[in-house]
């Protein structure tokens, strides 16, 4: 009986691994009638959690300031998470499949829980632009590649 060997690549799970918002100086940040600017970071990670299995992760920061002052009105952290299964993918395709095509999938569930954390902090709802995960990616790799190890010959 053949195998098949056709790939897979399937949603196992989408969960939020970590969530928290803080805002350090209410209740007088209310008060203020200032526009904030709005910084924002993002991160992700992906981890094998078994066999054709891998947990990424997309770290979600928003930090909104005063600019007078460097006043924070409100910290988000999201953490948006999920378990993809890849099976009969090339070795070389994976890195990318995780760091574009399953930060893509994530990506509309962190933007939803940044947005609804700064509507319950009292502030209006941060609505995140989109983001071409696969730009980041090509960056990121062309970066590592820049940083070839130096390799150092002793003089004798």
């Amino acid at each position: 009986m053949e195998e098949n060997q056709q790939p897979v690549f399937k949603i196992e799970k989408l969960y939020v691994k970590d969530l928290s918002l803080e805002v350090p100086n209410a209740p007088a940040v209310f008060m203020e009638q200032a526009n904030p600017a709005i910084n924002v970071e993002l991160g992700t990670q992906a981890n094998a959690v078994g066999d054709g299995f891998y947990e990424v992760t997309l770290k979600v920061t928003v930090t909104a300031k005063i600019e007078e002052g460097d006043k924070i009105l409100f910290l988000v952290e999201a953490a948006q998470a999920g378990v993809f299964q890849l099976r009969n993918v090339p070795q070389q395709d994976i890195e990318a499949i995780l760091m574009i095509g399953c930060a893509n999938i994530l990506f509309p569930y962190a933007r939803e829980a940044v947005s609804d954390a700064t509507i319950r902090a009292g502030f209006q709802p941060v609505m995140l632009a989109p983001v071409n995960f696969e730009a980041l990616f090509a960056a990121r790799q062309e970066e590592l590649s820049k940083q070839q190890p130096k390799i150092e010959v002793p003089i004798q």
